[in-house]
């Protein structure tokens, strides 16, 4: 719980990149060493999040990786399993009242539709408007145009619904967001690897623009540690990360395992 919400987290799908996209961990995120991930292939988690408040409405942060055939085909573990996740805690797709997309990925939205059309059709689909004037031509195709009036662009900050905000983190996309609920931060791919945690300035090599992307990490962790926050993350193994104090410079990080 987070205050009066519910935070469920989904596991839409698990398994690592596929060819073109897939690299040495220490060419995914310069700065590292080999050492740093013990020789070992990235195995991502695709999670999303469920949102549920005590006056029963529902929403759903980010729609993973979609069915065979979705935009994320070429490069993630498809078909995604978000709408058996969502039944096994009693939700339909019909139940969704709100569709946060943290951006504009097909790992992200690529559940938006199938078979083109809406797979949540009753609910309203919130994306920044940067991600919108930026998104590539088959996410367009694939996500943008089925959902008609069903998106709705904000610019900056936004309350979705009471307690539930939207919040800008540029820089992986120009219109990233992440979601803040009570003490949660559902974070899309703010951070992607825990490596990034002990040192936000580790970048991305499939970030638009890394120098953004690496300032806003910076700036949103230390505001997030601060707040005690925890985090929901999109990639890590395990879905709920608490911030603790950051150690002192002469403590060591822990490797990755």
């Amino acid at each position: 719980m987070a205050g009066e919400v519910e935070v469920v987290a989904l596991c839409d799908a698990v398994g690592p990149m596929k060819p073109p996209l897939r690299r040495p961990l220490p060419e995914t995120f310069p700065g590292t060493s080999t050492g740093d991930f013990a020789g070992e292939p990235w195995v991502l988690h695709f999670h999303c999040y469920l949102l549920r408040d005590r006056r029963g409405r529902t929403v759903l942060v980010d729609t993973g990786i979609g069915a065979a055939g979705s935009p994320a085909e070429s490069w993630a573990p498809t078909p995604g399993r978000l709408r058996d996740e969502l039944a096994a805690v009693g939700v339909a797709p019909g139940d969704v009242d709100v569709v946060i997309l943290t951006h504009l990925h097909s790992d992200h939205a690529g559940g938006v539709t199938e078979n083109g059309r809406p797979v949540f059709s009753g609910a309203r689909h919130i994306v920044q408007r940067a991600d919108l004037d930026w998104v590539a031509p088959s996410m367009r195709e694939h996500v943008v145009s089925p959902l008609g009036d069903r998106l709705e662009a904000v610019d900056g900050e936004a309350e979705v619904l009471p307690g539930i905000h939207v919040v800008p983190a540029p820089g992986h996309t120009p219109g990233h967001q992440i979601v803040r609920v009570g003490e949660v931060a559902v974070t899309g791919d703010l951070v992607l690897h825990p490596v990034q945690l002990a040192d936000p300035s580790i970048r991305y090599i499939y970030d638009e623009d890394a120098e953004r992307a690496a300032a806003t990490r910076a700036e949103l962790l230390a505001r997030l540690r601060a707040e005690r926050a925890v985090l929901a993350t999109a990639h890590f193994p395990e879905p709920f990360t608490e911030l603790r104090e950051e150690r002192p410079p002469s403590e060591p990080a822990g490797r990755m395992r």
